[in-house]
This record gives C-alpha cells, structure tokens and sequence, in this order.
C-alpha cells in the first residue's frame, strides 16, 4: 500500500507589497514540504516560466466559503469549478483567479486525494507527474479545520 501524505498549513500575513503586515495566507504544507515549493521545483525543471509564482490562499480576498467544505470539493459553489480547487495563488497580488494552481479533490471514505493538477492560465502546461498526493481522511479533516478555524480568526479581527 503506498505510504500516506500529511497536509498542514501554514498561515502567514500578506504584505501585498507594502511593510504593514497583511491579511492571512494559507499555504499548503505536504510532508513538511510547501507546496509551494514543490511545485517550483516541478515547473522549474520542465522549463516551465514563471516557475512557481504562486502564494498561498488569502481567504479575504476571495471568498471559498466554509474551507471545511471548500476542501472536500463539497461547497456550494465550488471555486473554480465541481470537485476541483484552488490550492495556490498568484504570489503578486494573492488573487486565485489570476494565477493559480489548480487540482482534482477526491474525497473517498478514509482518503482524500489531491490529482489532476493543472495552471489554469497555462492550459499547455504537463503536471503529469505531480502527485497525486493522498492523505488520511481525519488527519487531512483536522488540517482543513485548523486552517478554517485561523481564517475565521483572520476575518472576524486576526489570528
């Protein structure tokens, strides 16, 4: 059986360009390793430009819904699209919708599966190779619950 990733998050202020600490960034955290970093690794060594010009999400700036739902792929209206996230954004404006990591979530009784990954302003883009990373449904629940609850937080007057 193949060995399980663990998901964290780890929640740091935007500046967005400013010195002022900013709204709450959640970024992804797999096995100890951001997400962020890993996938400028991958897009780096296929050559791929800008290689990973992403930042985490910033909840106030773009409205998901309940993440708890969001990251199940079980929101109301699901970003960007059914069963599918946004999992990083544009490292320059925190803007999903303009530069985002986008992949398949497939939640299933004990797992959850992240796969299909894909920039969704480079469609010619290959992540064939990327993942799919698979986590523990309660241990990936407990994470998503963290980050909701630190979002919460951020939104009704900081973590």
């Amino acid at each position: 059986m193949r060995e399980l990733n663990r998901l964290t998050f780890r929640g740091t202020s935007y500046a967005g360009g400013g010195e002022d600490a900013g709204p709450l960034v959640l970024t992804p955290v797999i096995d100890d390793v951001s997400l962020v970093d890993r996938v400028r690794v991958f897009e780096d060594r296929r050559g791929f430009t800008p290689a990973g010009a992403y930042d985490g999400l910033v909840p106030s700036y773009f409205r998901l819904g309940d993440l708890r739902r969001y990251f199940l792929g079980q929101e109301e209206r699901q970003w960007p699209q059914p069963e599918h996230l946004w999992l990083l954004a544009c490292d320059g404006c925190g803007e999903p919708g303009c530069w985002s990591l986008t992949a398949r979530v497939v939640p299933l009784h004990d797992i959850v599966m992240w796969t299909g990954f894909s920039q969704e302003d480079r469609s010619k883009w290959d992540y064939s190779g990327f993942g799919p990373f698979v986590f523990a449904r309660d241990q990936y629940e407990r994470a998503v619950a963290w980050a909701a609850s630190a979002a919460e937080g951020e939104v009704d007057g900081g973590v």
